[in-house]
């Protein structure tokens, strides 16, 4: 189905979003939401009428060991939010080397460890939109 995705990779303190092209064949980092924002459906709700996304991935925040936590219990709660809210079905992704993969990907890119703080939620969340984008063409 040709449209727009889009990812999230939830934390408790920031919330990276990233979304595709309506091809689905690019992934970029759109932004990072502070997930204790009182302005936090807002802006999610300006995100979803300008974007129209077909597909919802969330990152699944597993330990290495394959185990569920907290936060993956966080994650989940925040998919059921973004069901409810938008009435869109959310696809959780298994993330567990979300985070380092874009750490490397902005070192390649030169970023130095400072800077990537500020997009390495929302490069996450690309690492995870790419996931969910392999796993849908597989289906």
């Amino acid at each position: 189905m040709r449209g727009r995705r889009i990812a999230f990779d939830y934390g408790d303190i920031r919330i990276g979003v990233a979304i595709s092209d309506p091809d689905s064949i690019l992934a970029t980092p759109l932004t990072v939401l502070q997930a204790q924002s009182p302005q936090l459906i807002s802006e999610l709700t300006s995100i979803f009428a300008e974007y129209e996304p077909v597909s919802v991935f969330i990152g699944e925040p597993k330990h290495m060991s394959g185990q569920s936590g907290d936060s993956v219990a966080k994650a989940k709660t925040f998919g059921e939010l973004i069901a409810k809210t938008f009435g869109v079905s959310v696809i959780y992704v298994d993330e567990r080397l979300s985070s380092v993969s874009a750490q490397k990907k902005l070192k390649d890119a030169g970023v130095n460890t400072r800077d990537s703080k500020k997009v390495i939620d929302a490069m996450a969340a690309v690492a995870i939109l790419e996931q969910g984008l392999a796993i849908e063409k597989l289906s």
